[in-house]
């Protein structure tokens, strides 16, 4: 009951354990940002992969993740965010009760 509790992308991505959070302590900010331990590990598996099937797949997404790792980012991370687009993607999808248009344009209204 994920998608009809959580309405929310990115509350799904924090209970899917793909939203990265700093430690911090005061005002010092150590160490990387790391995701939360605690999700549900079922959902994030699937979420992983599907970001590898998008990744190997010509299209924007793999365009993204090639292009991230040549700037110089972990592989890790990169993935990390290909899950984070995968679910508000989803989301959306869901929330409009329609197929996904690669093509979909927003109209400014």
């Amino acid at each position: 009951n994920e998608f009809t509790n959580i309405t929310d992308p990115k509350k799904l991505a924090c209970h899917a354990g793909v939203a990265p959070f700093e430690y911090q302590s005061g005002s010092s900010i150590r160490g990387k940002t790391k995701v939360n331990h605690h999700a549900r590990k079922r959902l994030k598996s699937l979420f992983h992969l599907g970001a590898m099937s998008a990744i190997r797949v010509k299209g924007e997404i793999q365009d993204y993740y090639l292009r991230k790792v040549a700037e110089g980012k972990n592989k890790m991370s990169v993935l990390n965010a290909v899950r984070n687009k995968l679910i508000h993607r989803i989301c959306s999808v869901v929330h409009h009760q329609q197929k996904y248009d690669k093509n979909y344009t927003r109209t400014l209204a």
